[in-house]
């Protein structure tokens, strides 16, 4: 009587190991890329909040907010950890706002770069690709 074959030989092992590995290595970075649309999303969200905020800034005060404090707006930590954002109202006739998201730490992997919106509703990224 022979016995029969129970469990996996050595080559089957293998070769298991090598397509989780082809898989995993084609999935990881589509993964990271997702990730970085992500966060790049919540920044230009919050942008766009500063942006509306702004609008009601200068009805009540005839200028622009210098802050992200001054409009009441606290930044996320999910969006602060991954971007700084800057509000640049300088004085003058007509007022002016510019809002710039620039990334920092992981988020520098981001082919869009420095997102910029300004108070006529300009999006520019100094990066390349379909950013906004």
């Amino acid at each position: 009587m022979k016995r029969a074959n129970l469990g996996f030989s050595l080559i089957e092992l293998m070769i298991a190991v090598v397509i989780v590995a082809i898989l995993a290595s084609v999935a990881f970075p589509s993964y990271q890329r997702h990730m970085l649309r992500g966060t790049r999303a919540e920044a230009q969200a919050q942008m766009m909040e500063i942006a509306g905020r702004q609008g009601q800034y200068l009805i009540d005060n005839r200028a622009y907010a210098g802050s992200a404090a001054a409009l009441g707006i606290t930044i996320p930590s999910s969006v602060a950890s991954n971007y700084t954002i800057a509000i640049n109202a300088p004085d003058g006739n007509p007022p002016t706002f510019t809002v710039t998201a620039t990334p920092t730490g992981n988020q520098t992997k981001d082919s869009c770069g420095t997102l910029t919106l300004t108070h006529t509703g300009a999006k520019t990224a100094s990066g390349t690709g379909t950013c906004w």
